[in-house]
């Protein structure tokens, strides 16, 4: 078999660059080794009803009228119109630290206040720090620069810089306690200058959307079907082999499963992956509608520390219950449930290693996502308040979730902490797209696809 353009992994990225790839040439094949596409912003059923993985809120909003904002850029690019997707905002989201709060929401002149008020003696310093991170250029190359080093040059107080730091490293950060300068001014103009919201449809509606466009363009779609080793010769790629063995030669190849994940199908990947990578056990929460009341009414978001100062790193337990994400997808502007429940998502720092060595055999695993759940949940009652008693349905994803259903090793969901912003790993027609060449989250991993594709393969023909 023959395509011109082969797309390895069939999440965003790699359906954005497949998009785009089929709207200027013929011959366009995405390859995803799983039943459905999505990788980690996917769907499953449970008691007859759909269940969203990854979906907590997207970054990047931006209204019709900011032409230049990465998300219109992206709809642009892809031939998708805001109305086939459909926006709702977030209302209000938090940072939770002890006696300590910050507000943010989808207007940053409520953060300004918010640091105003509660951090007054700072308020001059963060402004400053605002202005010079507007006239930052992320995508330059340097080499890592310490995010939180910098802050501190700008800011005296440490609860505001972990304050600042903590959504962002929890949204996009592969390092332990810190994330590349480069990758901070991307998210904070992504979460705290442009904001959040989610799709009118669930998760799915938005990949049916995607589906439909490629093949509206011509692309085609195999699921699956997983690639056993990418075939070489010398700084060109001449194809690949997929697990049955057949082999697909190719002119051009994406791929957007990862960095190390790319390396280990070229046989080229020295060593394991660091076992400090980070990675996160994630809870769903099906909740009876009428204990709604009791629950917060303005909040889309908690982002929350237990301790001063804030840490983000892999636990020595099992799961690090001391900070997270609390998501409640239920408070998005002119959202209005149909259904009799409501869903609460937890996301914890996890110790992969810890949930590898437990056995399945026995039951075990099962037993401890179980313990997890409740856990989970007596941990985050105090800040938002009491639901036990009105779960009818509770879930976990595990590392091991996340690295059987999409192959990133050891779980780490946002990869390896060394990004390939060029995308361009030593072959001549092989590109890299998504998470490890560096665009952070969903939005960003779109665009990952589309820019690289541009880049490396539009911009030649």
């Amino acid at each position: 078999m023959h395509a011109h353009y082969v797309v390895i992994g069939g999440g965003l990225s790699g359906l954005a660059a497949a998009i785009r790839l089929a709207r200027y040439n013929d011959n366009v094949l995405l390859l995803e080794k799983h039943s459905r596409v999505g990788g980690l912003n996917s769907y499953y059923y449970r008691n007859n009803r759909l269940f969203e993985t990854g979906l907590h809120a997207i970054t990047n909003y931006a209204d019709k009228a900011a032409k230049q904002a990465p998300l219109n850029k992206l709809l642009r690019q892809l031939k998708i119109s805001r109305d086939e997707i459909g926006f709702h905002q977030q209302i209000l989201s938090e940072i939770n630290f002890p006696d300590r709060s910050l507000i943010f929401s989808n207007d940053f002149n409520i953060l300004l206040e918010e640091i105003s008020e509660k951090f007054s003696p700072e308020s001059d310093n963060f402004r400053r720090l605002v202005h010079d991170l507007d006239r930052t250029d992320p995508f330059e190359s340097h080499p890592y620069r310490s995010a939180r080093a910098i802050l501190e040059d700008y800011l005296d107080d440490p609860d505001l810089i972990d304050m600042l730091l903590c959504p962002i490293l929890y949204y996009g950060s592969s390092w332990e306690n810190d994330i590349d300068f480069k990758q901070f001014v991307i998210m904070f103009r992504s979460l705290y200058q442009e904001g959040l919201f989610r799709p009118a449809g669930t998760i799915k509606n938005l990949l049916d959307l995607l589906v439909d466009k490629l093949n509206h363009f011509g692309g085609t779609i195999k699921l699956g079907t997983g690639v056993r080793n990418i075939i070489a010769t010398g700084e060109k790629i001449i194809g690949v082999t997929l697990e049955n063995g057949e082999k697909i030669l190719c002119k051009h190849l994406i791929s957007t499963i990862g960095l190390d994940e790319t390396r280990s199908l070229l046989g080229t990947r020295k060593e394991v992956p660091d076992d400090r990578r980070l990675s996160f056990v994630e809870s769903i929460f099906q909740i009876d509608k009428r204990i709604r009341d009791r629950l917060p009414q303005d909040r889309t978001c908690i982002f929350y520390s237990k301790t001063r100062p804030f840490t983000f790193e892999q636990p020595s337990t099992i799961v690090g219950y001391d900070s997270g994400v609390i998501s409640l997808p239920f408070n998005f502007r002119d959202l209005n449930p149909d259904d009799d429940f409501i869903e609460i998502r937890t996301t914890q720092l996890a110790n992969y290693r810890k949930w590898l060595s437990i056995s399945r055999d026995t039951g075990q695993y099962d037993a401890m996502k179980c313990d997890h759940t409740g856990e989970s949940c007596r941990q985050i009652e105090p800040i938002i308040g009491s639901f036990a008693d009105g779960i009818t349905y509770s879930d976990c994803f595990t590392p091991l979730t996340v690295e059987r259903f999409t192959g990133k090793h050891a779980g780490a969901i946002y990869g390896s902490p060394h990004k390939i912003s060029d995308g361009i790993i030593g072959y001549d027609n092989l590109v890299i797209a998504g998470t490890d060449q560096g665009f952070l989250g969903i939005i960003g991993s779109m665009l990952s696809g589309v820019a690289m594709v541009n880049k490396h393969i539009l911009s030649k023909l």
